[in-house]
């Protein structure tokens, strides 16, 4: 061989090895750059993400269950307020539960035994047992609560500006409560003399204002006990809350009135249609007693009496149903 040739060759052979082994050298730094930064980012951050996700999830499962004891607690709370004896407190009677079973029960005994000792029909004294021992306490008594809490709802947007204008003069909210407690008018006095008389002993507002709730179980107390929450929590104009507040009473209160003008015509024609059967049934007795006769004096006839007062009491029900709006 050529030795001129072997010299360049050489170098030229030298120069390629040494730019193969840069590009190697190059090829090596970036997989492990690549590597690091799979390490880094890649594995971390699969594993951050999974306790992130796990912690989420967690969180997740936490907020539900406290929305389902929330749920919970508001679904016994609803229960405990159609239990018999939150409807005796609510309609102010201080008898108790079992005291009311057994006047049901006197009374039923009493509708029914009579008329089985003097000869009549043994259904017919079943139906007047359980219309009047049973039916008739629990309507006077859900009569009372609706009449309480109507006297309630008419006068309790009057206590919300005494308590504004207290407020507004410099008065403490204490001061206030005893003005309403000593100069309002029944059933807004007694509720807010309990309310302060626990307040005097050291029982906080919220838990006063809670068990009035328990009371008198309507929207307007619950405004109210929220508004007063979230003024001693987080502060606030407590004036202009509470005029807000019975300016939305008021608003609430005058609505009302607009839908019972409305559906009073309703009534009307539901009363009439009612009180038509027992009525031509009175006058065509008195009219023409030979004709009723049999109605009153066979078995048939008592049969054909018992459906008809319960298809009159269905029907009945049902437009009560029908025409009563609540706001």
């Amino acid at each position: 061989m050529d030795e001129s040739l072997i010299l360049p060759g050489a170098l030229a052979l030298m120069v390629v090895l040494i730019g193969l082994m840069f590009v190697g050298s190059e090829d090596k730094s970036k997989k492990r750059v690549a590597a690091i930064g799979t390490t880094r980012t890649g594995p971390n951050k699969g594993l951050f993400s999974f306790l992130k996700a796990d912690e989420g999830g967690n969180r997740r499962k936490q907020i539900e269950e406290s929305l389902g004891k929330l749920e919970e607690a508001q679904k016994d709370k609803k229960k405990k307020q159609k239990s018999l004896s939150a409807r005796l407190i609510q309609a102010n009677w201080s008898m108790k539960a079992q005291t009311f079973i057994i006047i049901s029960i006197c009374l039923a005994l009493v509708a029914g035994g009579l008329p089985f000792l003097m000869g009549q029909d043994w259904k017919l004294c079943l139906g007047l047992a359980v219309a009047l021992g049973f039916g008739l306490p629990r309507w006077f008594l859900g009569w009372r609560i609706a009449a309480r809490q109507k006297k309630f709802t008419n006068h309790f947007a009057d206590a919300m500006e005494i308590i504004v204008r207290g407020v507004r003069t410099g008065l403490p909210l204490g001061d206030c409560l005893k003005i309403i407690a000593h100069e309002s008018p029944e059933p807004i006095r007694s509720e807010f003399q309990l309310v302060v008389e626990g307040e005097s002993v050291g029982v906080p507002i919220e838990v006063c204002l809670e068990r009035m709730h328990e009371r008198i179980p309507l929207s307007e107390v619950k405004f109210f006990a929220t508004v007063l929450n979230i003024q001693r929590s987080t502060g606030g104009n407590l004036g202009e809350s509470l005029a807000n507040l019975a300016n939305v009473l008021r608003g609430r209160k005058v609505l009302r009135q607009k839908v019972k003008a409305l559906a009073a015509e309703a009534k009307m024609s539901a009363g009439i249609i009612a009180a038509l059967p027992p009525i031509l049934m009175g006058l065509i007795t008195v009219a023409s007693p030979d004709y009723m006769t049999e109605l009153y004096t066979t078995p048939r006839g008592h049969k054909n009496l018992m459906i008809g007062a319960c298809m009159m009491i269905t029907g009945t029900i049902v437009m009560k149903k029908m025409i009563n709006f609540k706001v």
